[in-house]
């Protein structure tokens, strides 16, 4: 957050004003700390859209073509080749994660985090 307020804050001439809309000022407090979170929380969901729609346009319209060579004799559509393409990808990438997690999952996880416990002694970090 500090490093947001200290952007938006250089702006010349708005940057007070743009703090205090996004932040609802330059204290700390319980609304900061809320609108932090809520814009950490919908900025990946809001990055994705934009991602997808970006795909979605360049794919359906084609990017630029300044040269004027016709590019269209060998070009497979986008639909639905690619997409089925990218779900099965997609698909066999989850089927190997929940393969991974749900037939060994300490496989990558830290040996020292499953140290028994003993009822007798305290532990060091209490």
């Amino acid at each position: 957050a500090t490093v947001i307020t200290n952007l938006l804050s250089a702006v010349p001439y708005i940057g007070t004003t743009l703090v205090e809309w996004i932040w609802g000022g330059f204290s700390v407090d319980k609304a900061t700390l809320t609108r932090f979170f809520a814009f950490h929380f919908i900025l990946p969901f809001i990055i994705t859209a934009l991602v997808i729609v970006h795909l979605l346009f360049l794919h359906e319209t084609g990017s630029n073509n300044p040269s004027g060579i016709p590019s269209d004799m060998d070009k497979i559509p986008f639909h639905p080749y690619y997409t089925i393409k990218d779900i099965l990808g997609l698909l066999l990438l989850i089927l190997l994660l929940l393969t991974l997690v749900l037939f060994s999952p300490d496989l990558l996880g830290d040996p020292d985090n499953y140290t028994p416990a003993n009822p007798l002694s305290t532990p060091p970090h209490i």
